[in-house]
């Protein structure tokens, strides 16, 4: 199986009673329920009041953009009127959807639906949608990846996409958990602006727990979320949890909010409060 690199959003999730606490010790009662069904596959539509503070600014900025595949991606999205048109050409530009044309010398066909998420997407009435299959296998290239190198079949890619979609899911999850603290302050719930991996950059919280003697993560993001205006950066360390199990779930999370404000601060102190006391 080829290395775990995060082609879209990614990484992996589980739970296991050696890993640093996930925040799921939080009260899951607090949890914002903030989901609105997106559009895309005419199917699924449905009229949408919106929240007013997550409405579209009149000068919305690039970085709140999100990446140029998220554009397109509810035609990838597994509804039986589009998923199956492949040489789907984009008018604007007569050029395929990026990211989903067979790689050179490619050895097997692979899968171009691909899977919406349950994570709002800033400034947008929709959702992030996952690559799928193709989408990551170009990805793994532009990164150094050699096929070659690695006895891999078609499955194994179809698998690689699950654990990935149940690491962001489980992600997620996870954030929910903490804005449940801003459940006041944000009644419409968060959404996530981008992400962006730094599989290199420990963070201060990892290189502890080295020198403790815990193995590092390997793999780290950083998720910049709006709370109903304001950003708010989430640091998601990952760590091998084993096998993976039925659920593909196989890589252990920590998340919490990054030491960049006095709120973010009061957080991690009452979460560590309610931690050690219960």
């Amino acid at each position: 199986m080829p290395p775990y690199t995060a082609a879209s959003m990614g990484a992996t999730t589980s739970t296991s009673s050696s890993s640093p606490q996930p925040s799921s010790n939080l009260d899951s009662s607090q949890k914002q329920a903030s989901e609105i069904p997106p559009p895309g596959c005419p199917m699924h539509q449905k009229k949408m009041d919106g929240c007013p503070m997550h409405q579209e600014p009149n000068q919305k900025s690039e970085s709140c953009s999100g990446p140029a595949h998220q554009e397109r991606a509810y035609e990838y999205v597994q509804c039986p009127m589009r998923a199956t048109q492949k040489d789907d050409i984009d008018p604007s530009n007569m050029m395929p959807p990026p990211n989903q044309t067979p790689a050179p010398d490619q050895p097997f066909t692979l899968s171009v639906v691909r899977e919406e998420s349950s994570i709002p997407r800033a400034f947008t009435d929709k959702k992030w949608v996952y690559p799928s299959s193709q989408m990551f296998w170009n990805a793994m290239l532009r990164k150094g990846w050699k096929w070659k190198d690695d006895d891999i079949e078609a499955v194994d890619m179809e698998n690689i996409i699950k654990i990935h979609n149940k690491n962001n899911e489980k992600a997620w999850s996870e954030i929910l958990k903490w804005e449940a603290l801003h459940a006041k302050e944000c009644p419409c719930g968060p959404s996530l602006i981008r992400f962006g991996g730094k599989a290199k950059e420990y963070s201060p919280r990892a290189q502890i727990r080295s020198w403790m003697g815990y193995e590092l993560p390997f793999d780290r993001h950083d998720w910049i979320v709006d709370r109903c205006g304001k950003q708010v950066r989430y640091v998601i360390d990952y760590y091998d949890g084993g096998e993976v199990d039925k659920d593909y779930h196989f890589t252990i999370l920590d998340v919490r909010p990054a030491f960049d404000s006095m709120s973010a601060i009061w957080d991690r102190m009452k979460v560590a409060w309610w931690r050690w006391t219960s």
